[in-house]
Order: structure tokens, then C-alpha cells, then sequence
């Protein structure tokens, strides 16, 4: 079977784009599903695309793997152009789960990975292994009427992973798993991009994501609205550090006398810390513009003992998300 050479890395470590997308868009009738977009995934990363319901995520998927056509610009993977004469050899060499898994009731998980492998042209004894990989080997001669939802989609994503895919899509992967599910998952992908697989994988659940991609896409009304790690994003949205103070209960007019003078917003009321506080303390919450973190940590400093702790959040994905949506 054919296939891909990984691109090689040049002087500053960096990989050739395995995935291009140049001025992309895909028409529906008057609907734009997709607009203009240009896109540039690197060999072995995980790259997360996030967005609203409608977005045009799933097309932008779709249009990457060859099952719709764009209507303007082009996609290359490898190298190759995505729908021409070359792609057949690309093509074997990607792994897809969709966001709805269909599979055959009656057959056994076995023979839906036995019956993938013969599509794929992936060797038939790979599939016991490829149910280990997602915790199934236990229910590989059940019949797949009996699989729960996250044993289902498990059973997706070893399909998925046939043949030893060098670029793997994954539509909405954890729909339907319980958290241990999900831990499992995401270090299945990070030993896959250990071993130098691009993966590329939508999400909902932005909090999940957050700390597991290296880098991301907003998109929205069929555009990238931005692109870069989740620390770039929350930099340039430029949202507030979420900042806790634990103080003695004493200390709260200290703390403004010593925060508001920064520029820092208004801080309400101290509340009690709680069950899990201290007797005797309470906890402000305010929020820091960014490049007032260290002039404010310093100002802290100087309440000494009346000081007990101090945390700085940084924006969810979220807050960065609907910070670019606004």
C-alpha cells in the first residue's frame, strides 16, 4: 500500500503544512457553509477547530477528506491536491470519525473492524489490536446492538485508527464518553502525536480541549475568526485575569487602598472563604487587566501577614471564544 513520506522539519524544527486550505469557500445554493478560508495545519500537532453549531466546521472537514467539492479555492494535503488524480494515495493514509458513527447492529465489534479493514485495505489482524487501543478487546464478540453510546463511538474511532493513519480528522470524538473515556481518549491522541500523526478534531466542549490542543481555529459565519495557541487567543482578545484574594477578614480595606490606585475594576464586597477557608477570612474577586498582573502581585505583597493567598485565572476558552464572537 502507498504511503506518505512525513514532510521534513526545517532549520527552526518546524514541519512542512501537511493540511493547506487556500481561499476556501463552499456555496449551498445563496448559503456561503464556508468562505475564503486559508488554513495551514503543521505535521504532528493537534489542532482543534472550534465553533457555533453551523460554523461550517463539519464542511470544512468534509471538503478536506474529499467527500465535497469546494466551490472556489483549493486544499492540499501533502502536497496533493484534494479530489485529483494523486489524492487516492493520500486518502489511504487518513483516518476519519465522523460526528454521527453508523454502524451495523448485528454484526460483532470484531467484524465492523474486520468489515472496515477490508474497505481500507488494512490488514484484517490489526483489528483485535485496534480494540485494544480504545478499551473494547472485552466487547469485541458482542453484537453492536448492545453497545452503549461512548462504546459506539469508541468503536468509531478504532475504525479510525485502521491501517495506521498518518492524518487523523476526528468530527465531535468524545460525544457520548464518560470522563474516564475521555481521559483514555486524549492519551491515545497524545501518544499518536508523539509518534508524529497530524490530528485535527472538532469539539463542543471547549473546556476539554483547552489545555490538550497546541494550536486552534474560531470559526464562525464560515470564516476563521482566529487561529493561534489558546494563550495567543487569550492575548489578543485581551480579556482580564479572574483574580482571588484570600485575606483576613480585616484586610479588605487595605486591599482597595492598595489594588484601585493600579486601574484595577472596581472590587465588590469581600465574601466569607467558605468552608474550605480559614476562620476568620474571606476572599475578594476581581478581575486585572493583563499588564497589571506583576504591578498587582507586587501591591499584595505588601499586606504581609494579613495575606494568605493569592490565585490568577487565566480566561477560559470560553470567555476567549465569546470574546472573539462579540
Amino acid at each position: 500500500m502507498d504511503t506518505i513520506t512525513p514532510a521534513p522539519a526545517d532549520a527552526a524544527g518546524r514541519t512542512a503544512p501537511v493540511v493547506r486550505a487556500c481561499g476556501v469557500t463552499r456555496d449551498f445554493g445563496l448559503i456561503k457553509a464556508v468562505d475564503r478560508v486559508d488554513l495551514e495545519i503543521e505535521g504532528g500537532e493537534l489542532f482543534g477547530l472550534i465553533g457555533h453549531n453551523g460554523a461550517g466546521k463539519s464542511t470544512l472537514f468534509k471538503m478536506m477528506l474529499g467527500l465535497l467539492p469546494v466551490s472556489e479555492g483549493e486544499i492540499l494535503i501533502h502536497d496533493k491536491r484534494v479530489g485529483g488524480r494523486d489524492f487516492r494515495a493520500v486518502r489511504r493514509d487518513i483516518g476519519y470519525l465522523p460526528e454521527n458513527v453508523v454502524l451495523y447492529d448485528n454484526l460483532t465489534g470484531l467484524e465492523t473492524l474486520r468489515f472496515f479493514a477490508r474497505l481500507k485495505h488494512a490488514p484484517g489482524d490489526s483489528c483485535a489490536a485496534a480494540l485494544e487501543q480504545v478499551g473494547l478487546a472485552h466487547a469485541g464478540h458482542r453484537p453492536v446492538r448492545e453497545y452503549s453510546k461512548g462504546m459506539r463511538q469508541r468503536l468509531g474511532f478504532a475504525q479510525a485508527l485502521l491501517g495506521k493513519p498518518r492524518l487523523l480528522f476526528l468530527d465531535e470524538p468524545t460525544n457520548g464518553l464518560d470522563p474516564e473515556a475521555i481521559r483514555a481518549f486524549y492519551a491515545t491522541l497524545r501518544a499518536l502525536r508523539d509518534d508524529g500523526v497530524t490530528i485535527v478534531l472538532t469539539s463542543h466542549i471547549l473546556s476539554e480541549i483547552q489545555e490538550r490542543v497546541d494550536r486552534l481555529a474560531i470559526m464562525a459565519a464560515g470564516r476563521i475568526q482566529a487561529l493561534g495557541t489558546v494563550q495567543a487567543l487569550r492575548e489578543q482578545v485581551d480579556l482580564p485575569l479572574n483574580v482571588v484574594v484570600q485575606i483576613h477578614h480585616d484586610q479588605a480595606a487595605a486591599v482597595r487602598a492598595l489594588v484601585i490606585p493600579l486601574g484595577v475594576a472596581d472590587i465588590p464586597g469581600a465574601e466569607p472563604a467558605g468552608e474550605a477557608g480559614e476562620p476568620g477570612t474571606a476572599r475578594l474577586r476581581f478581575a486585572c487587566p493583563r499588564p497589571l498582573k506583576m504591578k498587582l502581585l507586587g501591591a499584595l505583597a505588601n499586606l504581609g501577614e494579613g495575606l494568605i493567598d493569592v490565585t490568577v485565572h487565566e480566561p477560559s476558552l470560553e470567555d476567549v471564544f465569546f470574546g472573539f464572537a462579540d
